[in-house]
Parts: C-alpha cells; sequence; structure tokens
C-alpha cells in the first residue's frame, strides 16, 4: 500500500482567490513548489478540495479542469506531479459525504489508489480540512499563524514546506 498527503488546494498550495474561475490567476504560495517536491519523494500527492462555487454557479467545471491543468503545467519543470484532484461541487450546506469535512475525497482516494491511511497525512488551511482528515484516519496539520480552537491537529505549520520539514524532517 501507498502513503498519501492529501492535500487543500486554495489557501495551502495556492493562493485563495475566493471562487477562483480563471487558470491564468493561479498563484503558488512561496515554499509550496519545494514543500511539493519533497513530500513526492515519499508520498503520493492527492488534492481534495471543496468547490462549492460550482453549485453557486460562480465556477465553471470546465475552468476548474483548466485550472488543475495550469497548476500540472507550472509544476512540471519542477519535477512535480499532482497524482489526482478529487473535488465536491455540492454547496457549503449540504453536507455531502464527498464535502469536507465528511471524509469521503480521502476514502474514494484510499479505495482509487491503495493508500495506507494510517500512513497518511491531510494538509490544509482550515478546521474543516483537519477533521476530514481525522474522520479518515490520517494525521491532519493545519497550515495557519495560530492554533485552531475548534479542532486539534497534530501540527500547526505556518505554511506548506514548514509542513514538509515536519513530516520529512531532513
Amino acid at each position: 500500500m501507498k502513503k498519501a498527503i492529501f492535500l487543500d488546494r486554495d489557501g495551502t498550495i495556492i493562493v485563495d482567490k475566493n471562487y477562483l474561475n480563471d487558470p491564468q490567476q493561479v498563484e503558488f504560495f512561496p515554499g509550496a513548489i519545494e514543500a511539493l517536491q519533497t513530500l513526492q519523494k515519499d508520498f503520493l500527492l492527492i488534492v481534495v478540495t471543496n468547490q462549492s462555487g460550482i453549485a453557486r454557479g460562480l465556477v465553471q467545471v470546465e475552468n476548474l479542469h483548466l485550472i488543475h491543468e495550469k497548476m500540472q503545467a507550472v509544476l512540471k519543470p519542477h519535477g512535480v506531479q499532482i497524482n489526482a484532484f478529487y473535488y465536491s461541487p455540492h454547496a457549503a450546506d449540504s453536507n455531502h459525504p464527498l464535502r469536507k469535512p465528511n471524509p469521503g475525497m480521502l476514502i474514494q482516494a484510499a479505495k482509487d489508489h491503495r493508500i495506507d491511511l494510517d500512513a497518511s497525512y491531510m494538509i490544509g488551511d482550515k478546521p474543516i480540512d483537519v477533521e476530514a482528515g481525522h474522520r479518515a484516519g490520517v494525521k491532519s496539520i493545519l497550515i495557519s499563524e495560530e492554533a485552531s480552537e475548534t479542532t486539534t491537529p497534530d501540527f500547526v505549520a505556518s505554511d506548506l514546506l514548514v509542513a514538509a520539514h515536519w513530516i520529512l524532517p531532513s
């Protein structure tokens, strides 16, 4: 079985543009590409992202796929490949099994890629990411300047690179 890093997209890998619908607006956080280079040495990289903008009519599915293609194109010259993208197009109040904090996307990815959840991690910038990770049985890291009072991550990191170095110390 394989190990994976489940990654939230907006606010974790790329700057959150509030319902990003334009691939030209993809902007990676400083250190994010280096973090992904480090993590992919030992882990699959799986993006799991809530995209309620689809349900709201603010994001087109075609553009969502173009955004993911743009991310892959930016990462490729750095030797980085996201192994899979999973998204939940459901409304925030839907409580759909695929929508974080529910673990559906992580569970589906684990089945699709034969992932050992006990040896895997979820990294995200919101408490719902941490909660989804815990519900799926993975260790969870919160990207934040401060600890959350509503959830208990296994680690709080200021950015993705700090999280990567915590998971795989040099």
